[in-house]
């Protein structure tokens, strides 16, 4: 696997008491029944306040090192630790205050305001049966729902809203959590083009650790500081974008041309796939466009074959506090 070092963070506001340094350690997940590997062993460091986008096909094991990253599976092997401790070691509750996670699934069911499931972030900071409604508490839920733009939505049920005001709505939660560390799976997933740009420039501008999926190539590689890609769960490179997303690593990867373009017009490099023509290996079909997933309608789907369901996941997250 290629390790990069030296590689100086994108200039980024960042609160050194607020984002957490993060260290996997020789980690490693294989399903309890069938006993199938699906993340092989792999290891990198995020320095505090740094973006890490985590890429590859389907099935790479991208959800599996996320689920592992925010505590909700525990590695077959090897560590993840926070600031140098490792979070098995330390309470669910002191997770939950320093890891928040926004999944792909989102509850429609959930008999509760915007208000109400942006102030569940709140959770893991509150203490006996009653919690806190303190003026503190109140001001966080505010800023969050403020700075998603959620206000005119606060009195809506979840359920009443599209699949990208859900979303919206999960990132606010995760906000007035006030993590350290911030897991975000396909957050610009269902999102339009405007609200897919607000979470890019809120991902760009917050003060914290990000780990992100991504399937957007293009996107990644002008978001991230770094960039971990991975095939059938084995890591095939960590560093800066520029050196892990080179067109014979992506090709390797993805099975198919990747080639680096120049925009001419915005002097900045552009990513495009073709498909081999079988039968004439020299040759290669018209570009293949990539697409955000949001701008299909939907998801690529889940990709690390784990046998938990969704709705599992969420009531699982809800009792760690990432829901």
């Amino acid at each position: 696997m290629k390790d990069c070092v030296d590689h100086p963070p994108i200039t980024r506001s960042v609160d050194g008491a607020r984002a957490a340094a993060l260290t996997v350690r020789n980690v490693s997940w294989s399903a309890r029944r069938s006993g199938k590997t699906i993340l092989h062993q792999t290891s990198f460091e995020l320095l505090a306040g740094r973006v890490l986008g985590i890429v590859g096909p389907n099935g790479a094991g991208k959800t599996t090192l996320l689920r592992l990253l925010y505590r909700f599976q525990k590695p077959t092997a090897g560590t993840v630790s926070l600031d140098g401790q490792d979070i098995w070691a330390m309470p669910a509750r002191a997770v939950a205050r320093k890891v928040a996670a926004v999944l792909q699934e989102q509850p429609t069911d959930f008999a509760l305001t915007v208000r109400e499931i942006v102030a569940l972030g709140r959770s893991p900071h509150q203490s006996g049966f009653g919690g806190s409604t303190g003026a503190r508490d109140a001001k966080i839920i505010e800023a969050a729902l403020d700075r998603l733009g959620l206000h005119g939505l606060a009195t809506r049920h979840l359920g009443t809203l599209s699949g990208g005001e859900r979303q919206r709505v999960m990132v606010a939660r995760a906000l007035a959590q006030e993590p350290r560390l911030l897991i975000l799976d396909e957050p610009t997933n269902h999102l339009d083009i405007r609200h897919q740009l607000e979470v890019i420039a809120l991902i760009r501008d917050l003060p914290l650790t990000i780990v992100t999926s991504l399937h957007d190539l293009n996107m990644a590689a002008g978001l991230c500081d770094d960039v971990l890609l991975l095939k059938a769960g084995k890591p095939l490179g960590f560093g800066p974008p520029a050196a892990v997303l080179s067109e014979s690593t992506l090709s390797d990867a993805f099975d198919v041309t990747a080639r680096r373009e120049r925009l001419a017009p915005s002097e900045t490099d552009h990513l495009t796939f073709h498909l081999s023509n079988k039968g004439t290996p020299n040759e290669t079909a018209p570009p293949l466009p990539y697409r955000n997933p949001a701008e299909r309608g939907g998801s690529l789907g889940r990709d690390d074959g784990a046998e938990l369901q969704p709705h599992r996941d969420l009531r699982r997250a809800a009792r760690a506090g990432h829901l």
